[in-house]
């Protein structure tokens, strides 16, 4: 039974309106955008300072990054759901002890995957299609990211975590950090010491290292109502978080194989410029889609905590609040995505240049993408929240995999390289009326 007590002291079972919600989500919002942000410095030093050789290099390694990030967002995710149902449920201790093993656990992911990562690393790097001209760039720039898995997937936990545990101000402040850092290190090993893409790929570690030890020292001194236990093995947990966050696993290496489909397709059709161009409009991509993933990230723990509490009243207003939100963020996003286009493409190349004429064309049709991805991201977002990892699933599968993997692998052979950039337009259409179906389905059972 959980008495008034409890519900005042947790801050994830409070009566949100619009005002309150989107106050509490802000925090995950400005991150995000902010990481998104940072990202896109991240490859314009790359493309200005090294060459859009580099710039590509770093997009054919990117579906390692993808399946690192994917580990790490999967076991968040997922054990999000079960910690913050169990505060809503008023478990505080099983919340704390759950928590403290999926962060060991999250540790021992990440060592294993970094040493698997370096002993085959020439392998990886060749079957990602990387041509001669782009091996050395690709292996200088994996190897240093491979050295930082732990602390990568230690900063993705924390990002999820630390709003799991009511505190969503400081995961953006250390994000913003990190940011900040990684971007003043981008200058000193690229521009002063000259170490071109070795200095991204160093610049980018040592900004997930601020994150992941500031967190473990955050829930270990101090934590609040989640914080740090003698850890107990319980891998019904660890699958349950697993199989529960599994869609958004399924989001990450569905990336990676399209990633893969995407640079193999410019590859064949317009080479190592048609890569850099899809690089770019993938990062760009990312920045604009940030709002959408920390809004969604920023609501996940209230909706799992109501959902917890059984209170379906609060769980119906909160699930109106978000639907309008994305509604009309994602007009917005349409808008500046065509608006701002084509100085986006200048900051990367400059004007007349090849990967400049190929991206500028992009940009005309791919942002028509925005208009849908919104809904599909909360969606996934939504069910996942509620314990659902199997919807979740489906719809992160459809945007992100299957849909998109057939429309790169058809469109191409007919209509050249727009059939590229309307493949994402396409598969999140079709998404979002899977979406919607799911949603109206499961209103009843879930009460929203």
């Amino acid at each position: 039974m959980i008495n008034q007590t409890q519900i005042t002291e947790n801050p994830l079972a409070r009566d949100f309106d619009l005002k309150s919600l989107l106050r509490f989500a802000l925090p995950t919002i400005v991150m995000m955008i902010f990481m998104g942000l940072y990202t896109i410095v991240d490859t314009i030093f790359v493309a200005r300072i090294v060459n859009t050789d580099a710039l590509s290099a770093m997009n054919m390694v990117c579906p390692v990054i993808n399946l690192i990030v994917g580990l790490g967002t999967m076991v968040a995710a997922g054990g999000s759901a079960v910690i913050a149902r169990n505060m809503g449920a008023g478990e505080d201790e099983q919340a704390c002890r759950d928590f403290t093993f999926i962060v060991f656990a999250g540790m021992v992911m990440g060592i294993a995957v970094a040493f698997w990562g370096i002993c085959f690393i020439d392998q990886i790097v060749w079957r990602l299609g990387a041509s001669p001209l782009l091996f050395p760039y690709c292996k200088e720039y994996l190897f240093i990211i491979l050295c930082f898995t732990p602390a990568s997937i230690l900063q993705v936990l924390f990002q999820n975590l630390m709003v799991t545990a009511g505190n969503p101000l400081l995961g953006m402040v250390l994000s913003i950090s990190a940011g900040a850092v990684n971007i003043l290190l981008d200058y000193i090993f690229m521009v002063s010491l000259q170490m071109g893409i070795r200095g991204s790929a160093l610049g980018t570690g040592i900004g997930y290292l601020i994150p992941a030890i500031a967190g473990i020292c955050y829930f270990a001194v101090h934590g609040g109502t989640l914080r740090f236990q003698k850890p107990k093995i319980n891998i019904s947990v660890l699958a349950e978080s697993c199989l529960n966050g599994f869609s958004e696993m399924v989001s990450q290496a569905s990336g990676a194989v399209t990633t893969f489909f995407f640079n193999m397709a410019m590859m064949k059709l317009l080479g190592e410029n048609g890569v850099a161009a899809i690089t770019i409009m993938i990062y760009t991509q990312f920045l604009l889609t940030a709002l959408y993933i920390g809004f969604a990230m920023g609501v996940a723990p209230v909706i799992s905590c109501h959902y917890g509490m059984g209170d379906k009243g609060r769980l119906k207003r909160i699930f109106r609040i978000c639907m309008i939100f994305i509604a009309a963020v994602s007009a917005v996003v349409f808008l500046v995505s065509m608006i701002l286009g084509e100085p986006l493409v200048r900051i990367f190349s400059a004007r007349g240049t090849a990967v400049y004429n190929i991206a500028r064309k992009g940009f005309l049709i791919f942002p028509a993408a925005f208009l849908f991805c919104g809904t599909n991201i909360f969606a996934s977002a939504f069910f996942t929240a509620l314990s659902n990892g199997w919807v979740s699933a489906v719809i992160s599968s459809l945007r992100t995999f299957v849909l998109l993997t057939m429309c790169l692998l058809i469109l191409p052979s007919f209509l050249g390289v727009a059939g590229v950039w309307l493949a994402v337009p396409l598969s999140e259409s079709a998404t979002m009326a899977v979406s919607l179906g799911f949603i109206v389905k499961n209103r009843k059972k879930y009460g929203y």
